[in-house]
């Protein structure tokens, strides 16, 4: 047997259960296995089967170095064998179910000569916070992935001081009053923030509130981690992240984004097979792009969360319809709440031709397509990220989380991004056909255009040999190695 010296480093991945933390980890992960670190990769029992079943994992192929393990959630199977549960309800009940399991997971990888080297970090999602004392118990380093923007990282740190500043909401007219427009001056390097703009979970009158509580939780561990990575990149985030460094003295933060990019440098990458999209990928929506002229599509997604109301998903299709551009709308069988997402006979008829309706793609692939000329987006970070680094300008849907944070960003910061005015006193529909048209041919729309082509370019030199992100990572690997808890 090899010496310990010798050995593999070791990297054991803990994802929060949901598809937009785990596609980024995913990334990492592989980045990570092309310098030579042996990888497990942590889904819940539910995700793992679910993978397995779109065909993301191919449970009889071998990848040398690279492995698949399921812990327990604890949550009952949905009946739909399709639906995905709840991603909250997922981790919560992960700390009470799972982290057991994590724990007999590690002692037999470090006691079988057989399942590769013993562990030598564990790298989890910043909001598995209970995992992080695991780090401790086995002497490894407890290193946090952060999967949102700059100025969400930042304003996690800060929702423990917002209560005891006394911002916490006073009632239930806060939502509506005009209270959100409040202006926080005092969290360094984000002149300018709302109450509206941070972290939704901070919209509550209940002081002992269950996610307030676990955001403040999420900031207190990420102070203890060993290092942080973050996948942004320093142009986009640089100031922020250096304020956040100094007022919290984080010795080690890591900025390697756009990780997806990253990840495509790998030469020769073994691991291409390898997948963790929830669902199955229909890839005759490029066909169809590929018959539409340049710059003229509307690309449509809300992502693998948000979820419309059936009277939303009615004014939204008809907005999009009465703009009287070409669009490509994915939309997830559980889209709309309380039913399925169906749309109107009416509406079909009328955007026959100009019009495609998808369950899902490959986003990256659509929004580098040349006939995407804006995209509508809740403005989840992957998705936000994947649109800067495509050049396509947004029109952005925030609707919880830190999609508000991420379109106030694109929006007044970057300049890349325009939101749909939910203030304005005409219907939603024709909000959105008038957002859709200042997007596609109005002067609003050029300058974003500019300025998208503008981050596009910054993005990809992020990655580059010799970019910040591609050095970033470079020092990763290296402490990685020498690392200790």
């Amino acid at each position: 047997m090899a010496s310990k010296c010798m050995q593999k480093p070791h990297a054991i991945f803990l994802p929060c259960p949901a598809q937009g933390h785990i596609m980024p980890m995913m990334h990492l992960a592989k980045i990570l296995h092309s310098r030579g670190f042996h990888i497990t990769f942590v889904h819940t029992e539910f995700n793992h089967l679910h993978l397995i079943r779109t065909g993301a994992i191919d449970p009889t192929v071998e990848i040398e170095g690279f492995c698949f393990e399921a812990i327990p959630d604890g949550l009952p199977q949905p009946a739909d064998a399709n639906a995905l549960p709840d991603s909250t309800e997922s981790t919560m009940s992960i700390f009470k179910h799972g982290l057991a399991t994590l724990r007999e997971l590690i002692r037999r990888i470090n006691g079988d000569s057989q399942g590769g080297p013993p562990v030598s970090c564990m790298i989890r999602d910043a909001f598995m916070s209970v995992a992080q004392p695991i780090g401790d118990e086995f002497g490894i380093p407890d290193v946090a992935f952060w999967p949102m923007c700059g100025g969400s990282f930042m304003g996690f740190f800060h929702i423990d001081e917002l209560i005891q500043r006394g911002y916490l909401f006073k009632d239930a007219n806060c939502l509506t009053n005009g209270y959100l427009d409040t202006c926080i001056d005092w969290i360094p390097a984000m002149p300018g923030i709302r109450l509206k703009d941070l972290p939704t979970f901070i919209r509550t009158v209940d002081p002992n509130d269950i996610m307030l509580d676990f955001s403040i939780k999420v900031a207190q561990t990420l102070l203890k981690a060993s290092a942080i990575i973050l996948n942004t990149f320093d142009e986009l985030d640089h100031e922020i992240i250096e304020a956040a460094n100094h007022k919290f003295r984080l010795q080690r933060t890591y900025t390697l984004g756009p990780l997806f990019a990253l990840c495509n440098q790998i030469p020769n990458d073994n691991l291409n097979s390898v997948k963790s999209n929830f669902w199955k990928e229909e890839m005759e929506c490029i066909e169809w792009l590929d018959k539409i002229a340049d710059d003229t599509v509307v690309y449509v997604n809300f992502g693998s969360l948000a979820v419309l109301t059936p009277e939303q998903m009615k004014e939204f299709a008809w907005g999009l319809a009465n703009s009287n551009h070409p669009f490509m709308w994915f939309i997830r069988p559980d889209l709309v709440s309380g039913g399925s997402a169906i749309l109107e006979r009416e509406f079909l008829e009328e955007t026959k031709g100009r019009g495609l309706i998808a369950g899902w793609c490959a986003q990256k692939q659509v929004l580098d397509h040349p006939s995407v000329g804006g995209f509508l987006t809740h403005n989840g970070w992957n998705s936000t990220l994947e649109s800067i680094h495509s050049g396509v300008p947004m029109l952005c849907w925030p609707f919880f989380g830190d999609q508000q944070m991420n379109c106030r960003f694109a929006c007044t910061v970057w300049g890349n991004g325009m939101e749909i005015d939910s203030d304005v006193k005409i219907s939603e529909r024709e909000r959105v056909e008038g957002a859709i048209k200042e997007l596609m041919e109005g002067e609003k729309g050029k300058e974003m255009r500019k300025n998208a082509m503008k981050w596009k370019e910054k993005a990809r030199k992020a990655v580059e040999v010799g970019g910040p992100s591609h050095i970033s990572f470079d020092r990763l690997v290296n402490d990685l190695l020498v690392m200790k808890r």
